[in-house]
């Protein structure tokens, strides 16, 4: 016979050597977009401080050289900060902070259609205030609800901007395999509204105002292609002199057209994309010291708020001051003192209600 043989048992789950438990990869935080959203608050309040002198001239030299080209130096060292807003916010929907579902991005959107209108109430209501509302305040506030209004002039980006990230969000939630129908029923109504307007007036005589919701090629292209530079790994872009020769090019660039052609050069122009391209890839994947980066992300969270209020200072602080009889080297000097004086006026005013926790409504 056989001697018997003994048959080992099968390896129980428990003897089984335990697998490393799956965790989700840790979101990596770009101070380089922090430095971004900071730089392009400063710089459009360069370029609304910059207008004020251009305004002050009429926009012709004539009428006082020294101011004129003061402000238009500034203007031209602005037009790349709004688009750039849409590659952020294009970068934080595809890349940066893709939304999980529907829920986490109504909150997303209410952050920034509160303040919108939250500080359209408050132009309006000191407008009034100051007596200088050209329609009464009613018919403004109506008219804001579609698009922006005097003397809120600065929040008409948000008008596209908003659109853009409900338009990103929704493919994105798309191609997760989600069904956004909220998001879907926004983009429609914003699709459908003008037309639905002009019936209003069509059928009633009753002039209804010109509808702002909504984006064109050059915003959403500024998003989607933006959001692709910033997500290009560091030590790709290896020719970043070339940018640096090219960026103030593009500048005088716009600084030509701006005095020779239209004042103000639009968002679309290929002048326009130079700077942004260059702006981009010259600050996209900086490295920020570490003992920088609390007071940059301090100043960065606060720079929203800071965008929102700024008018009120440029408009009770620079227009009073701006003269046209000014020579260059004192309108230059001028320029950048009341531009450090919005810049400390509107971060503190912002940093104020974000202690205050104030900042959802304020921004």
């Amino acid at each position: 016979m056989q001697p018997e043989t003994t048959l080992s048992p099968p390896e129980t789950a428990a003897a089984a050597p335990a697998r490393p438990a799956v965790t989700a990869p840790k979101r990596e935080h770009r101070f380089d977009v922090d430095l971004m959203r900071l730089l392009c608050s400063v710089i459009v309040m360069l370029g609304h401080v910059g207008s004020q002198f251009i305004r002050s001239t009429g926009n012709d030299p004539a009428n006082g050289s020294g101011t004129y080209w003061a402000g238009h130096v500034a203007e031209a060292i602005n037009p790349f900060a709004v688009p750039m807003y849409f590659a952020i916010a294009g970068w934080a929907v595809l890349v940066g902070a893709p939304p999980k579902d529907s829920a986490r991005m109504w909150k997303r959107l209410v952050r920034n259609t509160v303040p919108l209108f939250a500080w359209t109430a408050v132009y309006l209501l000191w407008a009034w205030l100051r007596d200088r509302n050209e329609r009464p305040m009613t018919e403004l506030a109506a008219d804001s609800l579609v698009g922006s209004v005097e003397p809120a002039y600065h929040l008409w980006f948000m008008y596209t901007y908003i659109p853009i990230i409900v338009l990103l969000a929704f493919a994105m939630l798309i191609k997760a395999g989600q069904r956004p129908w909220g998001l879907g029923a926004v983009l429609l109504g914003m699709a459908v509204l003008p037309s639905v307007l002009s019936t209003v007036t069509e059928t009633t005589g009753h002039e209804m105002p010109a509808v702002a919701w909504g984006f064109s090629t050059y915003s959403l292209v500024y998003a989607v292609g933006g959001a692709m530079l910033f997500a290009v790994p560091a030590g790709v872009v290896r020719w970043r002199k070339a940018l640096l020769v090219l960026l103030p090019v593009s500048m005088a660039a716009c600084l030509w057209y701006n005095t020779q052609v239209h004042y103000v050069i639009p968002n679309a122009h290929l002048f326009v994309a130079v700077m942004f391209i260059c702006v981009l890839l010259l600050v996209s994947r900086v490295n920020i010291p570490e003992k920088w980066r609390p007071l940059l992300q301090k100043l960065a969270g606060a720079a929203l708020g800071a965008y929102m209020v700024h008018v009120l200072f440029v408009e009770e602080i620079v227009r009073p001051l701006v003269s046209p009889d000014l020579s260059g080297p004192v309108a230059a000097l001028l320029l950048a003192g009341l531009l450090a004086a919005v810049l400390a006026l509107s971060f503190a005013t912002s940093l104020l209600w974000g202690r205050l926790n104030l900042r959802r409504l304020l921004g």
